[in-house]
């Protein structure tokens, strides 16, 4: 049963589901709410590792696959290439002015709730960012997280280190096209790699 802090109507079953939530859902989930969503089926985190879960978030960690572009010059009108690398036992210097994309070893799905995936401080203190300005995953995402990470001095880092912490947000309002349901949306695709930008299937 969904708990009473969403008041959820539930139209069908969860995920194929309008939610209508009460006017107090639009907070961030606990740490119980969050194992409750879990439960529930609302949230998915595979693997999923309880001393991970934070008071109010969910530390997630770096996959051993990262990716560059090929070109220098990226065009946001083209389909812009990409070198996967992969990190080793000796972990893998990242430097500036290099974009690089990664993605975290976990595979989660939200059915309930906004998540938002936000680095944790002892990374930002290395320098490193992990998302250029996608922090935001949509209801209904259904995937890895690609991550857009630069740097602000050489740096190495290493598979499997925590890298960002996922931040779940109530929701207000009936739900009615949810992101994995979305026939145009464009990470869908289930991968354990890094995926480029779709800018290019935009018509504009």
């Amino acid at each position: 049963m969904l708990s009473s802090f969403f008041g959820n109507l539930i139209i069908s079953n969860r995920r194929n589901s309008i939610f209508a939530p009460n006017r107090h859902s639009s907070m961030i989930l606990t740490d119980t709410k969050i194992l409750q969503s879990i439960e529930n089926g609302e949230i998915v985190i595979e693997p999923f590792d309880r001393s991970c879960l934070g008071t109010n978030s969910y530390d997630v960690h770096l996959g051993k696959y990262l990716a560059v572009y090929q070109d220098r010059i990226l065009d946001a009108r083209k389909h812009n290439k990409i070198t996967e690398l992969e990190i080793g036992p000796e972990g893998f210097v990242l430097y500036p002015g290099t974009l690089y994309l990664g993605v975290t070893q976990e595979y989660t799905e939200t059915h309930n709730s906004v998540p938002f995936l936000e680095g944790k401080s002892s990374v930002g203190r290395l320098g490193i960012d992990i998302h250029a300005t996608a922090g935001k995953g949509d209801v209904g995402f259904c995937n890895h997280w690609t991550l857009e990470i630069s740097c602000a001095q050489p740096v190495r880092v290493y598979e499997g280190m925590p890298i960002g912490q996922l931040i779940y947000f109530g929701v207000d309002g009936l739900i009615e096209n949810f992101y994995n349901k979305k026939p145009g949306a464009k990470y869908n695709d289930r991968s354990i790699r890094p995926v480029e930008s779709m800018m290019w299937k935009n018509k504009f």
